[in-house]
């Protein structure tokens, strides 16, 4: 994970092809059928392996076609809630504020 951290987006997008084509690959699966069963082109496939840009929608496309939406909670994980904060807010937030800008 540490290693992540000092990735570009590029490389970032790079490394996540690659660990969904390892994981087609471990699902004994060919591009051109998993293209069929998450509904893309092989070309919108074969970008998103190779990290050349896609879009979320073809990320989530695939992630269902492989069986693996447990991905997506690892993408995102829903946050936790402390206890303790609750019972000191009224209300849930909807919005963060912004810091009240310093007077000279």
């Amino acid at each position: 994970m540490s290693e992540l951290l000092f990735q570009t987006p590029n490389e970032l997008q790079a490394s996540l092809g690659e660990r969904l084509k390892r994981l087609r690959l471990n699902r004994n699966l060919d591009q051109k059928s998993t293209a069929e069963k998450a509904g893309i082109s092989e070309r919108a496939l074969r970008n998103l392996e190779s990290g050349h840009g896609s879009t979320v929608e073809t990320l989530l496309r695939v992630l269902k076609a492989l069986d693996y939406l447990q991905g997506i909670d690892m993408l995102a994980p829903e946050p936790g809630v402390n206890p303790l904060d609750l019972l000191r807010q009224t209300k849930v937030p909807q919005r963060v504020r912004r810091a009240a800008a310093a007077k000279e």
